[in-house]
């Protein structure tokens, strides 16, 4: 109801997304890249997270919040790489001022959820890690289940913020965005008045939470390698494989965030080469490193693939 009635305050019915290229070519190549990266991306994430439900060996805190993990992975992708897709075969690549707005919540929801999220998993490992016999009575499950409603609550919360500052902004003139998704960045630099404040605002709010996140990840990991000098070798390299992967992720994820909300509103040749990078390569990241790294998760999926496959063969061949 708010966003219609702020949309009668604005002339503009539509933006026009730019996208990554104009040359025909160049987009059917993006058009075949990130299908493949996005239908890699479904199957990897509900694979893993059917397997966690599946399999009772992993109903443990770390996989709980893996199963999160790969959830949001699934919905931050969909939010802009099916309208990217179909985009990418349309001479008028337009969005509706409403479908823009919606585009922006979702996807600083789930973005900001995952970056909690990835904080909570850093500090998960480094009870696990650092304090194994207190590990089960910290990590309970009471607590487990408060830190996922706590991590999206405060995704839901950051999004309402920062999407409301956006579509109180008045929009009469340009309407090209330099992207291929609708993001505040770029949309507010399309607002015909003054958005010195409001640029403040979002790198007080998106840059901050970046950057603070990211700092006690990497002070998480530091304190988790000193710890890992006093184990034994092969508990040691398990957990050391199981943090790399974790950082791999971290450092992707949010090395984008503090890239583009880290700093004013300006455009940069680079800011579509990491969008890329940030909508359709990181979410595809987690199957990828947590299974082919992950012993448990491999034996996992191989129970699940093995069971349906001798389902199929049932039912091909019934017993006489």
């Amino acid at each position: 109801m708010e966003v219609a009635v702020l949309r009668n305050q604005t002339s503009v019915e539509y933006f026009q997304l730019r996208g990554l290229s104009v040359n025909q070519k160049v987009q059917m190549a993006v058009f075949s890249m990130f299908l493949v990266l996005y239908v890699l991306t479904l199957i990897g994430n509900i694979l893993i997270v059917i397997t966690i439900i599946y399999d009772h060996r992993l109903h443990t805190p770390m996989y709980f919040f893996l199963s999160n993990l790969s959830f949001i992975d699934v919905c931050h992708s969909s939010v802009t790489v099916p309208k990217m897709l179909r985009d990418t075969l349309s001479e008028e690549k337009l969005i509706s001022f409403d479908a823009c707005v919606t585009q922006m919540f979702f996807l600083h929801l789930f973005a900001c959820t995952e970056i909690l999220l990835l904080t909570v998993m850093a500090y998960d490992r480094y009870v696990a890690i650092c304090k194994p016999l207190q590990y089960m009575m910290v990590m309970n499950w009471k607590v487990c289940v408060l830190l996922a409603v706590a991590l999206w609550t405060g995704g839901t919360i950051h999004s309402i913020s920062l999407t409301s500052l956006t579509i109180k902004l008045p929009y009469c003139g340009p309407d090209e965005i330099d992207n291929f998704f609708c993001d505040v960045p770029q949309v507010i630099k399309l607002a015909c008045t003054d958005t010195h404040i409001i640029e403040i605002l979002i790198v007080s709010n998106s840059g901050l939470i970046s950057v603070v996140c990211f700092v006690v990840l990497i002070v998480s990991y530091a304190v988790i390698l000193v710890n890992l000098r006093h184990q034994i070798s092969e508990g040691k390299w398990k957990a050391l494989s199981t943090c790399a992967a974790h950082l791999t992720v971290v450092i992707l994820f949010l090395g984008h965030c503090i890239f583009i909300y880290s700093r004013p509103s300006t455009s940069l040749p680079e800011d579509k080469v990491v969008s890329v990078f940030f909508t359709a390569v990181t979410p595809l990241l987690n199957p990828i490193i947590y299974t082919l790294r992950n012993e448990d998760m491999k034996s996992a999926l191989n129970k699940v693939i093995g069971r349906k496959e001798r389902k199929e063969e049932k039912l091909r061949h019934p017993c006489p």
